[in-house]
């Protein structure tokens, strides 16, 4: 329950948490069991919950990674990214402004470092080059 209490966790990041303290075979799923019909374990929100709170700072390959290493299904990954994928841009430029201010890049170097920096972020190499020639433009 203190694991639940300070996060949304997938059936599967509590499983791996907990693991090592199950005493019994099975004990451990069927706890997981209970607290899923009593509704302290929903997918659903896990998704909702990381999205709502990590989208503003990353793209959608990022964040299909985080989800990924949640345990969640890939269909429901898919329709919760699905919908950033008309924000990508203006996402990118947002995370690229908070970064470096609105100084469009320099130098190849700075432009290098800005490319960097969002395409670890998870935005793909096409939003990159907008949001940096969408930078230049002002």
């Amino acid at each position: 329950m203190r694991l639940l209490a300070g996060r949304e966790h997938s059936r599967a990041e509590l499983e791996r948490k907990l693991a090592s303290h199950e005493q019994q075979p099975g004990e451990l799923a069927a706890a997981l069991d209970a607290l899923q019909a009593k509704g302290f374990i929903d997918e659903q929100r896990v998704l909702d919950s990381v999205v709502h709170r990590r989208a503003g700072q990353l793209g959608q390959r990022r964040l299909q990674q985080e989800l990924q290493q949640r345990g969640l299904a890939a269909d429901a990954i898919a329709r919760s990214l699905a919908a950033l994928r008309g924000s990508e841009l203006e996402r990118a430029r947002a995370v690229r402004l908070k970064k470096f201010g609105d100084q469009p890049p320099g130098t190849p170097a700075d432009k290098a470092k800005q490319m960097r920096f969002l395409l670890g972020r998870g935005f793909d190499a096409d939003t990159v080059r907008r949001a940096l020639a969408a930078a230049a433009d002002f």
